[in-house]
């Protein structure tokens, strides 16, 4: 037969277990808050706006199919961006102590759908090194892709400002230890069943039952050291008692 586990063995489970559960949270969320804020460096964004806009003196207004041919070789424009005919003169421009590879990791670019507006993100440590590679990339690709495509249709909608008190976007403190505690929970509960389950020490009447299946005619109480002693100070009591009434007699 199977056996089946109880709401009221689970509660008993976790009420024994329950000192370390917390335990193992407090461990993981003081650990991940640790690391969190003292030891991963923290990493600032800066971002600017990219438009894409075919100039034309023949047709002053654009029209659908201009706009959606716009909008398709955006996707051309995010591979040229990153590419090493950008950012090698990025790098030389800028003086960057950095490779090709290392700054194409730290360049993100993405599109609103149906826009003509591409954002070009860069992650750094400092943050006014984020604001001047991200404006450096724009300038260098809204120049070269002249030559490079033989058309004259990217402008910079917003340059990247450095803020005042600018905030990194990672770590994020509180949303690590949000996950540790969750981990932590998960983590403890599960150990606490799993010590549960490899524990097969008979300790209660339950567990004679339910092991041997055998019923229980009788329990023999446990007989401590102050119970023992007990009968025997009043022995003493009594005797004491009586040897005063001999004497006063």
């Amino acid at each position: 037969m199977e056996e089946t586990i109880s709401l009221k063995e689970i509660a008993e489970t976790l009420k024994k277990r329950l000192s370390l559960i917390i335990i193992i949270t407090a461990v993981a969320v003081a650990l991940s808050g640790v690391i969190s804020y003292f030891f991963l460096t923290p990493i600032y964004q800066a971002s600017t706006q990219i438009l894409v806009n075919q100039k034309t003196s023949e047709q002053p207004i654009l029209d659908a199919n201009q706009i959606k041919s716009n909008i398709d070789i955006i996707n051309t424009y995010r591979v040229i961006i990153k590419s090493p005919t950008i950012l090698d003169k990025v790098i030389q421009e800028l003086n960057l102590n950095t490779t090709t590879e290392a700054l194409t990791n730290k360049i993100t670019v993405n599109s609103e759908q149906n826009a003509q507006v591409f954002n070009l993100m860069v992650e750094d440590e400092d943050p006014a090194k984020a604001v001047k590679i991200a404006n450096g990339i724009a300038k260098t690709f809204s120049t070269e892709i002249t030559e490079i495509m033989n058309v004259d249709n990217v402008k910079i909608l917003s340059p990247s400002v450095l803020k005042d008190d600018p905030s990194p976007i990672k770590p994020k403190p509180l949303l690590n230890i949000a996950i540790a505690l969750v981990v932590g929970l998960m983590a403890g509960v599960g150990i606490a069943f799993l010590l549960e389950y490899l524990d097969n020490t008979i300790k209660t009447e339950e567990d004679i039952q339910k092991v041997l299946q055998l019923p229980v005619l009788g329990v023999i109480p446990k007989i401590t050291v102050d119970d023992e002693k007990a009968p025997l100070s009043k022995k003493a009591s009594a005797r004491n008692r009586m040897g005063s009434e001999t004497i006063g007699s």
